[in-house]
């Protein structure tokens, strides 16, 4: 009893020795959570003054990543007053860092990433006393495919997602039908040879998946959205990539948009040299806060 009790102390001590300093988002702080039996990490950014029931934003990270981090997602947290948690994801079959979304290579893994994503959730909430409503993701590539496969399968408990660079494999399309609406923005570059923006249907290493632009429009019209604007975004300087908005939404279906982001010309990596898209995804994102 002493020892556990002097565990539970020491823990306590770290995670205030952990967030009494300025934290660099390159170094984010690191614990543990155990789930599935395994012993999962996560990285936090907890800004200063977070008030007492703040939403929580979680950023996916990509496949093979081996140190999650996103500079531009801490900044809009200081400025916003939201916890960021960027979890890691488990090594899977191919012996890489990867969320498992069912690529072809992923074959036989048992892990359930979405069950993950929620239950490190609820204990977040929970520890840092933070909103039990509000709760987003966002995801690049690999981790914009877990983006789509929480939509299909957690719209009740996440109010909305931001996938970038992320796709909607053939596998889900087939498989899986929207239960609910849910508020999702995409951002995606159109000459992405990685996550291509027409889709494919012959790739023997992720898997066949869905057109960017067909994708979208699946959750837009599970979202009964019937109007669409779209707009040209001001060059942010001579050289940066155009970028266009498609802006889907209903004035009867409770106000919930789907929108997607061209960057024309870009391909996997997105830049904000072409716009600001981490404050683009949050003022989405704040329009559904409680």
């Amino acid at each position: 009893m002493k020892r556990l009790l002097c565990s539970v102390i020491l823990a306590a001590a770290a995670i205030m020795q952990a967030f009494s300093q300025p934290i660099d988002p390159d170094n984010l702080p690191e614990f543990k959570f155990k789930d599935q039996g395994l012993e999962r990490s996560y990285f936090l950014y907890i800004p200063e003054d977070l008030p007492e029931g703040a939403p929580l934003l979680f950023y996916l990270h990509g496949y093979g990543n081996t140190h999650p981090t996103n500079k531009g997602f801490c900044a809009v947290a200081e400025k916003e007053k939201f916890a960021l948690c960027i979890p890691w994801a488990a090594v899977d079959p191919n012996n890489k860092h990867g969320w498992n979304v069912g690529y072809d290579m992923q074959k036989g893994y048992k892990i359930d990433d979405v069950k993950f994503i929620k239950r490190l959730a609820k204990h977040l909430q929970k520890e840092y006393n933070l909103s039990k409503t509000n709760v987003f993701v966002s995801g690049n590539s690999n981790g914009g495919e877990m983006c789509y496969l929480i939509a299909y399968r957690e719209p009740k408990f996440f109010k909305a997602v931001a996938p970038t660079s992320g796709l909607t494999m053939k596998w889900m399309f087939d498989k899986l039908s929207p239960k609910q609406a849910i508020p999702l923005i995409e951002i995606h570059g159109t000459e992405d040879r990685t996550s291509e923006w027409n889709g494919l249907l012959d790739n023997h290493y992720w898997g066949p998946y869905c057109s960017v632009p067909l994708a979208v429009a699946n959750w837009a019209i599970a979202a009964g959205c019937c109007h669409e604007v779209t707009e040209k975004l001001p060059l942010a300087s001579p050289d940066a990539h155009q970028v266009i908005a498609h802006k889907f939404d209903s004035d009867t279906n409770g106000g919930v948009q789907v929108q997607l982001y061209e960057v024309i010309g870009s391909g996997h990596k997105l830049s904000t040299a072409d716009f600001n898209y981490h404050q683009v995804i949050w003022d989405f994102f704040k329009q559904y806060l409680d």
